[in-house]
């Protein structure tokens, strides 16, 4: 569990994450006291499951004072980042999302609200307003759906930060790692409120933590924001390891992909391409042959996983799991272990796929096979469901080969070297026009697909390759979370594109829920069109 400072105008409440182990406590930060539950992780050995533990009940004057606690300390930075229903808080709802939670993580914000998911009206609330593309009804809703919340993360993460930098204990190589792993953790939240929210005021300088500096809720300008991310990122770069002791942690490689998709998403080409061959050059990571098996179990460790959730099947035990079949499959539909149906209703799961996204891939793609089109009922064993009958095509990109009508283990894929290629071809087009070099690493991502090059027509221009490479992203990267970008980016979030998907979007920023602008007493600035 971490309790992470509160600004004191937002009045925003303590957030916290918990696990059904021990737990460990200790009070600092100087005249305002919190209590604070400090994660630990297994840190033996090279396993695929990157655990965190809790133990013992600890002195703030003793704790942390050895190298081992100082990485035990650290690990609360990955809190955010676990593939959990959400983590336990002081908050009056009990609990709040991380950004891969099932619920308000990665895939519904960035791609439920695009064009490869339909609206999904059954379960109201976060779902139909987020499912919609248009966001206004988020305005009203509470402090566990709104990932604003994770301010209170950055004020810890910058604690955190200054603690290592000042222990003496330390040799100067664990000393960076431990800073990069929490700077690391510090840059990604940092990018994710910035393409929810925009810029916000996050306290970055741990002189400022527990004084009046905390009052100010300016919001900073964008290039002041990104900067911030870019240090972060850049540290954590440098100094994380290409294969951590642990899997599960943090390395080299997720640290410049954050990166590479910040400048890629501000649009500068230039530091987009730099950084992407940057990973190229790392000659750790290639294209496995089988697309499919990317999102299996049995195969999740892989050459081309570069960051993941690691995730374990069964009955919740506190660890990370992947429930995302249950939202994909609808009622009446057993999947492969899950008999009875998923979560959704007779005309879909809560997620799926538009007709229109669907039917954009070429029948030869192998990456369509993962979308169902058409299925036998279960009700009677006799009913073909299929375009006629339902919302959406059913998505099977995490296949439940588990254990049944459990939790399953596939993790949770976050960056692959696929987006590298495909991220580089389009940065090397921006900055240099169709290059051959540009179409080549298109075409490699296709090959793997099953299918042909690119047409002469879809290389003849910039547009052209530019629009190309849209559509590949979509047919390579979907139900990864990254659709919403690339539609902004692109141009392509407004209604001119989005009607044809039944969308009728409002602006690509959430709005600032009204109760953190109440409790801020009006001084934290709402985002334009709300």
């Amino acid at each position: 569990m971490i309790t992470i400072m509160k600004h004191k105008n937002i009045g925003l409440a303590c957030s916290n994450a918990t696990t059904n182990k021990a737990t460990k406590t200790i009070q600092f930060w100087g005249k305002t006291w919190f209590i604070v539950t400090l994660l630990v992780a297994t840190l033996s050995g090279c396993t695929k499951d990157f655990d965190p533990e809790f133990y013992g009940v600890l002195s703030p004057a003793t704790f942390p004072s050895t190298p081992s606690e100082y990485e035990l300390y650290t690990m609360g930075v990955y809190v955010p980042f676990e593939g959990k229903w959400g983590y336990p808080s002081s908050n009056p709802q009990g609990w709040e999302y991380g950004f891969f939670s099932p619920e308000m993580g990665h895939i519904e914000i960035f791609d439920m609200s695009t064009d490869m998911m339909p609206t999904f009206t059954l379960w109201g609330g976060h779902w139909q307003a987020v499912s919609s593309g248009n966001f206004t009804a988020l305005r009203s809703m509470d402090a566990m759906r709104h990932h604003i919340e994770k301010l209170r993360f950055i004020t810890r993460f910058t604690r955190i930060i200054d603690d290592l930098e000042k222990a003496t204990v330390l040799n100067e190589s664990m000393k960076k790692q431990l800073i990069a792993e929490a700077r690391m953790a510090r840059g990604w939240t940092l990018f994710y409120l910035l393409h929810i929210y925009g810029p916000l005021p996050v306290i970055m300088d741990p002189a400022k933590i527990g004084t009046e500096a905390e009052a100010d809720l300016t919001r900073p300008d964008r290039s002041t924001f990104v900067q911030y991310i870019i240090n972060d990122l850049n540290y954590a770069a440098e100094n994380l390891p290409v294969t951590p002791a642990n899997y599960g942690r943090f390395n080299k490689g997720i640290a410049l992909v954050v990166l590479m998709r910040l400048y890629l998403n501000e649009k500068d080409f230039v530091n987009a391409e730099k950084i992407a061959r940057e990973i190229v050059a790392m000659n750790k990571y290639k294209l496995v042959n089988d697309y499919a098996s990317l999102f299996r179990e049995v195969t999740e460790i892989n050459s081309e996983t570069i960051w993941a959730v690691s995730c374990v099947g069964g009955k919740e035990t506190g660890q990370n799991f992947n429930a995302l079949a249950y939202y994909c499959y609808p009622t009446d539909m057993d999947g492969i272990k899950i008999t009875g149906g998923g979560w959704g209703d007779q005309a879909g799961g809560a997620m799926s796929a538009t007709w229109q996204f669907y039917r954009s891939f070429d029948t030869a793609d192998v990456r369509r096979n993962l979308l169902i089109s058409s299925y036998i009922s279960n009700t009677d064993k006799k009913t073909v469901k299929d375009s006629t009958k339902l919302r959406g095509a059913v998505i099977r990109k995490y296949p439940d080969e588990g254990a049944a009508n459990s939790l399953q283990g596939n993790d949770i894929v976050v960056a692959r070297y696929a987006e590298v290629l495909l991220t580089l071809a389009e940065a090397i087009n921006e900055n240099s026009g169709p290059t051959a070099e540009a179409i080549d690493l298109v075409n490699q991502v296709r090959a793997r697909a099953g299918l042909s090059g690119l047409s002469n027509s879809q290389t003849a221009t910039k547009e052209a390759l530019r629009e190309a490479i849209f559509v590949e992203r979509g047919h390579e990267l979907f139900f990864e979370g990254l659709r919403k970008f690339d539609l902004v980016r692109m141009g392509k979030w407004n209604n001119n594109y989005m009607n044809a998907f039944g969308k009728n979007v409002g602006p690509a920023l959430w709005p600032i829920p009204d109760y953190a602008i109440i409790n801020s007493q009006g001084q934290l600035q709402q985002n334009e069109g709300y």
